[in-house]
Parts: C-alpha cells; structure tokens; sequence
C-alpha cells in the first residue's frame, strides 16, 4: 500500500510520533518520564555539560514535570539500564534481550570492539568486582603505559570490553563516574535473557523505530548498527509484503510507517509550542534525515575550531510551528544561576518573527528553571535587528530588570487554545 503525503503532513507525523511538544501528562510524574523511554527507545548519554546533559534534557522536552532524581529512581528500580544503542543510552529493562545480539557479537569475536581484547586483564578486573563488589575505572591503580587516543588505563579498556560484552553492567553513576558490577546481580528477576534470532531482532528495530518516528527508512533503523542494514532491509520488504507495514511517499523519498501511524494526522499539533532542544535529542540526532524532512541543516560546533564556528559552541535547534525555526547557542553560570544566551540564530525562512519571539520568551522561562538559573543575559542575535525587540520581551517578562538581563517565573501549563489541527 502506498500513500502520499506533503512534507508538512511528514513533519506533523514525526513530532507526533516523538511526542514533542508534550502533551499535558496524568500520573506520577516518573512514570512519564519512564513511559517515554520506553516509548522512544532510547535517551542518548552525553557528556557535555555547558547546559542540562542531554540525557536530561532531551526527557525534560517529553515531561515537563522532569527531574534528574527520577533517572536515579528508574536505574534504582531496575526499570531502565545503561547500554549502546547508536550511542551510549539508557534503555528500558523491559527490552533487555534486545541488547544481547550485539554482546553475543563481541563475546563471540563476529564484531571487533574499539579496544584489542586483553584476556589477562579481563579476567583479574572480573575476579576483583565478583570479590569487592561494585567497582569504578579509578579504583584499579595503573603504573604502566597509557595507550590510544585518549590514553586509557588498560583496566579501563578491560572493564569497558565487559560491559559491551555483556560480563558486567553499570548499575549507578557517582558525579558521572561509572560503576560497574557483575551483570547478575544488577539483573532484575525475571528479565527476559533469550537470544532473539535475526527475525526477531530486525522486527524489534522496525517496529520500535517506526513507533518513535513515525516513518523511516532502511538506513534509519539500522543507523550505527553494525551489519544490520541488509537483515533490516529483507525484513521491510518481508513486512510490506504481509500487509505489516504501508510506504509512504514524500516528494521523491519513499518511507516506510505502521499501518497506524496515519490515525495520527487526524490529531492537533501544539504548533505555538515552542521546544528549545537538545542537539541529541531523538527527534533530529540524524542529521541526514533533519535535513531532507525539516530542511534543517545542523552540525554541532563544539567538534569545530572556534574560528570557524558560525553558529557557536553548543548551538541548541528550536522547534515551533511544526518546523526547526533557529538554533541558540547557550551556556549557564551556576554559580551566579545566570543563563546566557550567548548567540541566537533565525533560519533564513522565518517569517513571522515576532509570533517566534513572543513563544520564546514564553518558553525560556520554563527553560531557566530546568537549568537552576534565575538571570539571563542575551549577547548576540542573528539578524541582529531582532536584538533589541527580544530584549524588550524579555525585561518584559522579567520581575527584576536590567538592561541585558532578566528573571522569569515558570512557564504555565500549555493550554487546548495552542493546539491546531493542521
């Protein structure tokens, strides 16, 4: 079955599909945030820290009601884990056996690891966590030769190699730090621990990635994944011809989707929503694919020497109207609870600018407390004539004023007025 669908319909499906921007949400406020990982996937971890890491921002944009220590609550509950997806992610427990094809790979030697495999190390690194107990990468001490780009301890290489393979888990961080422990004791009862065979596998990464997106292709589903593409690929044509899955076409793109994904056209879209994102945020950490469905075409520029950086160092993507409309280039200061907006930048197809701003506004609010700051200072504008009309909305909004600087209350609840059918 083929369907045709305009690239604005597309978008509409991909951010209903993401969820995003939220809908208002009932219940305990950590059964949102696990009901979206379980839904998404996966949350990509990052390191980066000049705002929220990603990890926490990118859940804060599915639950407003999101705090880090619900993370902390759902790794203690044994409701989600750390592992590999494209990345490192936390995943929820209930597709653990979905994590194993990629262990077996590297126990059994079909897929190399980034690390040579050290035996010896390996098995003394085990024996001390089955003696001591949970262990970090700081607790084996290392005299010897550093070697590989960043210099890792062996027991580091050691313990990474156990965890890909599966011997051992992270069960917790501590100040970000690993701590790894044997994985049948960090394992909850009654976990799932059967191999999926290929079919089951590629099902697993069609029907899950579709969930999520709304439409995808091929090159999609098996993105990162070592190997994958081609048993995914027999495996979609396997579907469409069953009557599993429909295409799509968008333009001269042909997609694939669940025969429900299209019930979700019929549903609003909170279009004056504005969603200030993270650049690892599930909806767009594709890039190729960001460009081709939203015309957004993004790089992170922390990677690039600072000369040759036009947007900045952590440029955040902006969603509003159903588009990616501009990237913010943002850092805080925490010991004076300051945000700074150290570069904000329009795509050249906005037109309704003020309407832009005035949502902008609206959300920083919301996007400041999640920070744990108070103040914030606007320095640079792209164009730079909109400058001073944000810095009018936001002195606005602000219950303490001064000339480059504001605070805001919280954003309030998004109200049925913000939702269209479009």
């Amino acid at each position: 079955m083929n369907e045709s669908l305009s690239t604005q319909q597309a978008r509409k499906l991909a951010l209903l599909s993401q969820r995003v921007p939220p809908k208002n949400q009932a219940g305990p406020a950590v059964a949102a945030t696990l009901a979206a990982i379980e839904h998404l996937g996966y949350i990509q971890i990052d390191t980066i820290s000049v705002i929220q890491r990603a990890h926490h921002h990118t859940l804060w944009n599915r639950n407003p009601r999101y705090k880090a220590s619900q993370l902390d609550q759902l790794l203690t509950d044994k409701k989600v884990f750390e592992y590999w997806s494209h990345a490192a992610a936390y995943l929820p427990f209930r597709d653990y056996r979905f994590s194993l094809p990629r262990k077996h790979a590297l126990a059994t030697g079909e897929q190399n690891h980034w690390y040579e495999r050290d035996e010896q190390m390996m098995k003394l690194v085990l024996k001390r966590i089955a003696t001591e107990g949970p262990l970090m990468a700081k607790d084996f001490e290392h005299t010897g030769k550093r070697v590989g780009e960043w210099k890792t301890k062996p027991a580091k290489r050691a313990l990474e190699y156990l965890f890909m393979q599966g011997d051992l888990m992270i069960p917790c961080r501590q100040n970000f730090h690993k701590v790894y422990d044997l994985t049948e004791r960090v394992l909850p009862a009654g976990i799932d621990t059967t191999l999926p065979s290929p079919e089951q596998y590629a099902r697993f990464l069609i029907t899950g990635y579709l969930r999520a997106n709304g439409l995808g292709q091929a090159s999609e589903m098996a993105y990162l994944l070592s190997g994958t593409k081609p048993l995914v690929s027999a495996t979609l044509q396997d579907m469409l011809s069953a009557g599993e899955l429909l295409h799509l076409r968008i333009g001269d793109q042909l997609y694939f989707a669940l025969p429900s994904a299209l019930e979700l056209l019929s549903k609003p879209l909170a279009r004056r929503k504005l969603k200030i994102l993270s650049p690892f945020d599930n909806l767009l950490i594709q890039r190729k694919r960001m460009k081709a469905l939203f015309g957004f075409d993004y790089l992170i520029e922390c990677y690039v020497p600072e000369p040759k950086r036009r947007y900045g160092y952590f440029s955040l993507p902006i969603l509003w109207d159903g588009k990616l409309v501009a990237r913010m280039d943002c850092k805080t200061e925490r010991s004076e609870s300051l945000l700074h907006i150290n570069h904000l930048a329009l795509e050249p197809s906005v037109l309704k600018t003020e309407a832009l701003l005035v949502a902008l506004q609206k959300e920083l609010g919301s996007f400041m407390q999640f920070n744990h700051c108070r103040k914030l200072q606007l320095h640079k504008t792209t164009p730079a004539k909109i400058k001073p009309a944000l810095q009018v909305l936001l002195n606005s909004g602000a219950t303490h004023k001064s000339p480059g600087a504001g605070r805001f209350p919280s954003d309030p609840d998004m109200d049925s007025k913000e939702l269209d059918q479009n």
